[in-house]
């Protein structure tokens, strides 16, 4: 029988025990699963690294797009299928791939499959505080500047994040807005001979991902290879008013005033003076002074994914 490494965040949102002796019970029938429940996000991605030499056939993560983060880090290139059994507050990955909502349904999928899909993902090499360059990948989005500072404010209260969800975030974002507003660019960002200066700089993988509970964000119109860069020159009255209606409604943000996108690039390049905080699927991953982002294709395998 086929080896399972159930990695289990019981912080995520939407975890209980109950659930996962459910997940369990569901997995059970195809995978003899051994369950883990790592202290941080370095032992579940080390828990992931070493299912290799643990002879596990797949890794399972049951969480929200956080510990999905460091668990996809750690089997990223091995070849071992990730799992994906969604616990969290957006769980925008599940969303992404066709993955069921809910953990039951979500773990008698990864029971039933047979194939694993191979996912992009967005390579980054990040030069620290300490001048040592260091990397890792981001699944779906990776963010510079305000991007990730409205991260930085809404884990300052998990608790609020528990509760609230995506209202947490966009009083988050506002808060965090305030203290941005008309600052001037720090972010000095380069692809394929574009060039542009700004406070926030976005990258996304997929065509689409979800933000504020269901709310779809696609940076361009349409489908597009490659990574997709977000680069906001400023943050000010204008620029918000421009850019609301575009993200609370759903729509791609293409043409918009005071908002530079650029699709289908293989490889973008970020300099931060002074130094920037940096995301990567909702996690704060510190400060950096520079960055190159470059498309992974394939280097990770999903079970369970619809097809795409």
């Amino acid at each position: 029988m086929a080896r399972l490494l159930l990695v289990a965040n019981p912080a995520a949102s939407g975890f209980t025990g109950a659930l996962h002796r459910e997940v369990v019970a569901a997995l059970t029938p195809a995978f003899d699963v051994a369950p883990v429940w790592p202290d941080s996000a370095d032992q579940a991605r080390q828990a992931a690294a070493h299912a290799v030499d643990g002879g596990f056939d797949v890794v399972a993560a049951m969480g929200g797009d956080g510990v999905l983060h460091h668990v996809a880090n750690g089997l990223a290139g091995t070849g071992i299928p990730l799992g994906i059994i969604p616990t969290g507050t957006t769980n925008v990955l599940a969303r992404i791939l066709g993955i069921p909502g809910k953990p039951r349904p979500a773990a008698k999928r990864l029971a039933a499959a047979t194939t694993a899909h191979p996912v992009d993902l967005a390579h980054v090499v990040v030069e620290g505080l300490d001048g040592v360059e260091r990397s890792f990948y981001g699944l779906f989005a990776v963010g510079f500047g305000f991007d990730a500072a409205v991260v930085d404010a809404a884990e300052r209260f998990p608790h609020r994040k528990l509760h609230f969800g995506g209202l947490h975030y966009a009083r988050s974002a506002v808060g965090t807005a305030a203290r941005f507003r008309n600052l001037p660019p720090n972010l000095h960002v380069e692809a394929e001979g574009q060039r542009a200066a700004g406070v926030a700089a976005m990258v996304q993988v997929h065509d689409t991902y979800t933000y504020l509970g269901v709310r779809r964000i696609g940076l361009a119109r349409g489908p597009s290879e490659g990574l997709t860069a977000l680069v906001l020159p400023r943050l000010s009255l204008g620029a918000a008013a421009a850019l609301a209606p575009r993200l609370l409604g759903g729509r791609d943000l293409t043409g918009v005033a005071g908002a530079e996108v650029w699709p289908r690039l293989a490889k973008l390049v970020v300099d931060a003076d002074p130094p920037a905080p940096v995301q990567a699927d909702g996690e704060l991953l510190g400060f950096a002074a520079g960055a190159e982002i470059s498309t992974a294709r394939g280097e990770l395998f999903v079970a369970g994914v619809r097809d795409l």
